[in-house]
Order: structure tokens, then sequence, then C-alpha cells
């Protein structure tokens, strides 16, 4: 499973090349003609003059990129995060700091804006409706969808993921698909893909499931493991962690590989320069293998 999602991360994730060309000095000298009358003063000046304001232009440019998106406060990006969703977010053991393998792109994405990081923790359900005035952005494993790019900017992907059906481990019932759960008690997270798939097979008459859900994901899995569930749905990549964490209790009865999901950072739809901003870090990162080793961090390594 790892080895198949670490091969996902590096795909999910779009690549920049930049070629550029230039003169050597035997080519320049090549070119000078040795009868050409010197320069004369008025022209020395004129051609000093002449760099200066291409100098200062360029000063002006970096000046106007770098103030084009706007922030809530000046210096910080602040994002909002639901902080209990491993191994995406968490609280650390101090029970207060943020760690995760979301925590650890934006802090490099924003270190590489040269901004400092105010995480906000707050509810998934509904999270989405904070950006503009909680906090500038949303990184906390958020799935890019139609609708969703329909009242917000995302980044580009950096992980890809699916969505598992979860088992208790000593289960030895076969699921096939989502229509397996016909009948059944799901446990999933609110205001999630899980939530919006599993309640369109309920609402259409697909399937006759009742629905239990939850603010928080690891309610989801202690649901499953006391027995007051008969099984979870949730993005493979929280499904993976868990079941690595815990084989004796869970195990990945499902996975929809036919319907691959992209994670995105979620920004407001009038920041475009800002997204332009994240997405320049993120192409940075997946040249220079930053997002590779974030990746085999947290979620093992491909070999």
């Amino acid at each position: 499973m790892k080895k198949r999602m670490m091969g996902l991360a590096a795909a999910a994730i779009f690549s920049v090349s930049a070629l550029a060309g230039c003169a050597t000095t035997d080519d320049r000298n090549a070119n000078i003609n040795p009868d050409a009358p010197v320069a004369t003063e008025d022209a020395a000046e004129a051609t000093t003059a002449a760099t200066e304001d291409v100098q200062a232009s360029e000063a002006a440019t970096e000046e106007t990129k770098a103030a084009e998106y706007t922030l809530l406060a000046d210096g910080v990006l602040s994002v909002g995060c639901e902080v209990g969703y491993p191994p995406f977010e968490k609280f650390a053991e101090d029970g207060t700091t943020p760690v995760g393998f979301d925590i650890d792109i934006i802090n490099e994405i924003a270190d590489r804006l040269g901004l400092e990081v105010n995480i906000i923790n707050t509810s998934f359900d509904g999270i989405f409706a904070g950006i503009g005035t909680n906090y500038d952005i949303v990184c906390s494993a958020c799935t890019i969808t139609p609708e969703r790019q329909e009242t917000m900017l995302f980044s580009a992907p950096y992980i890809n993921n699916y969505q598992a059906v979860v088992l208790p481990a000593d289960s030895d019932e076969t699921i096939a698909s989502f229509n397996d759960l016909d009948g059944k008690v799901v446990a999933l997270q609110k205001g999630t893909t899980s939530d919006e798939l599993i309640g369109d097979y309920e609402s259409t008459g697909t399937i006759a499931v009742k629905i239990v859900a939850s603010e928080k994901v690891t309610s989801c899995f202690t649901q499953l493991s006391n027995g007051e569930v008969d099984a979870v749905v949730a993005d493979s990549t929280v499904a993976d962690g868990f079941v690595a964490t815990y084989p004796d209790k869970y195990r990945i009865a499902y996975l929809d590989e036919a319907e691959p999901e992209s994670f995105g950072i979620a920004i407001g739809k009038d920041n475009e320069a800002l997204q332009t901003a994240i997405n320049e870090a993120l192409a940075e990162m997946e040249a220079d293998g930053t997002i590779d080793e974030i990746y085999e961090y947290w979620f093992g390594s491909a070999e």
C-alpha cells in the first residue's frame, strides 16, 4: 500500500522546467569589431542610466509581486486545520503542538515565502466558510472537487487518495463495492468526501444504510472497534495509518481505485496571487525532493 501511495504522491504533483541560454565570453568577443569607434562619455552615461533603470524596475517588480497576494495579518500565513486527522494533522505528545504531513507541507511553503505560520484548529464540517475571515487558507487533507472549485481556489495537488471501507480485523466479510454496505451501519466524518459519497448512495436509494457521522475521524474508528458500527468509510491515506498502527483492530476491506482523489490547499476565490505563490513553492518542493522526504517520513518509504 505504501509503495503504491508513494508513486501516487509523486504523480500527483506537477513539475516545472525552465531552460535558459547565455552567450560565453568567447561568443561575445567574437562579435566585437576592433575598428569600431570607442563609446563616448555620453553613451557610457546613458548605458549606466539604462542599467540602473532596469535594476530599479526589477526591484519594483519583485516588490509588487510580493505585495500582490493578501493576508489577514502581514507576514503571517493563517491556516485552517482540523488537528485530529492523522497522519495529516494531529497533536504532538505535548497535546498542543500540531504535527503531521500537512503541517510539514504548509510550514515548508511558508518558509519559502518568507512567512510565519499560524495554525487555527477548527472542525472540518464548515471549515471552508472561514477562508478569508478566520484564516487565509485551509490545508487539511482537502479533496479537490468541482463543487468546491465553484467557491474557492485550490493549489496544485500534492498527494492522491482513494475512498476506503474499513472493517474489524477479525471480520471475514468481503466488500467488493460500496453496494455491499447495504443494510449496514457506517461511520464517517462529517463534511468529508466520504460523507458526500455515502450520503449520495443513501439519498438516491442505491443502498439502505444507517450513517453515523462524527466530528472526528478518530471517533469513527473507536466506534468500529467498540462494535457500535459495522464499517468505516474514510480516506485511504488515513485508513492506512490506522491499520498500520492497529493491525489487530482494523483491516481495509475495499479500496475504490476507480475514483482517485487529489488533495490540494484551499484558497480564497479572489486571491489568485496567493494561489500562484503557493503553487510555485510546491513546484520547487517537488523538484528538489522535499515533498518526497515529507511523504516518506509520515507514510513510509517507497522501497
